[in-house]
């Protein structure tokens, strides 16, 4: 039994640190386990369970595991933070959370219920250029000044005038930026749909700071009761409305003692039959 305790030391003498630690708990072990056989059977048990103790101890001592410890992987308990690898999936999500504004789209302004463009009148300098006038006077509510020979000249006026709304959405584009004029014909006598459109295109387009102008022709009475009548057609400008654009304001170059009046929507809608409008 001597010569074991003396080969477990040489032992000893040339292992790690961690194997002197696991080798000197089962010397001891061995030890106090020969002690207690050399004492007695019945001191075996007591002292194998205190051997085995302090075994424990030691390893506890040096840091150390067991074999079966070292090598079984640590699985992290579920819903734990190391469960799953991190993701930032959920950080535009708070961000939006704290600044409600980022996922709200923005809201453009309503357009007032009433507007009249700050515009520059002129009556037509010939019977036939009502056009041209038209065309000039709702362009200079935008700032822009051209005479009426050289609209009529773009816009192919004759001593039979001018052809229709498309010529004037053609010119109107032509002096302003970004072409925002657009041609509606009403061949036919309006619906309601194509006078709610006509309204809406009014109000936006002076909204914008931008006169209409329209093609109309026939027989017309304004709110105040005055008659205005263009059997062989007739242009005007449309230079304001009030009432969300149920009323809008005429500008017409056909008579200087009457520059303009006032039509309810549906009216002009009507007096515009067979023609169009630029807006």
């Amino acid at each position: 039994m001597k010569h074991t305790l003396k080969r477990q030391l040489r032992r000893l003498a040339a292992a790690r640190p961690y194997q002197i630690a696991a080798a000197s708990a089962a010397a001891l072990v061995l030890a106090t386990t020969t002690g207690a056989l050399l004492n007695g059977a019945d001191e075996a048990p007591a002292a194998q369970r205190a051997s085995a103790a302090v075994a424990a101890e030691l390893r506890s001592d040096a840091g150390l595991a067991s074999l079966g410890e070292q090598q079984q992987p640590t699985t992290p308990a579920a819903g734990s933070p190391t469960a799953s690898s991190p993701t930032t999936t959920g950080a535009p999500a708070a961000k939006k959370a704290a600044n409600p504004d980022l996922t709200r789209k923005p809201t453009p302004p309503k357009p007032p219920s009433s507007k009249v463009l700050d515009y520059d009148y002129q009556a037509q300098t010939t019977f036939y250029y009502c056009g041209p006038a038209a065309t000039r006077n709702a362009l200079s509510a935008t700032g822009i000044e051209r005479g009426q020979d050289d609209l009529a000249a773009q816009l192919g006026t004759t001593e039979m005038g001018t052809n229709s709304a498309e010529d004037t959405t053609r010119v109107l584009n032509a002096v302003v930026k970004g072409n925002p004029y657009k041609t509606t014909m009403f061949p036919t006598a309006p619906r309601p749909a194509q006078m709610d459109r006509l309204q809406a295109d009014i109000v936006r387009a002076i909204t914008d700071g931008r006169g209409v102008v329209a093609n109309i022709v026939g027989d017309a009475v304004d709110t105040d009761g005055g008659w205005h009548s263009f059997g062989g057609g007739h242009y005007i400008a449309v230079v304001g409305y009030r009432d969300q654009g149920r009323t809008v304001k005429i500008a017409d170059s056909a008579n200087p003692a009457v520059p303009s009046y006032w039509i309810t929507t549906i009216d002009l809608a009507n007096w515009i039959t067979s023609r169009g409008y630029s807006a």
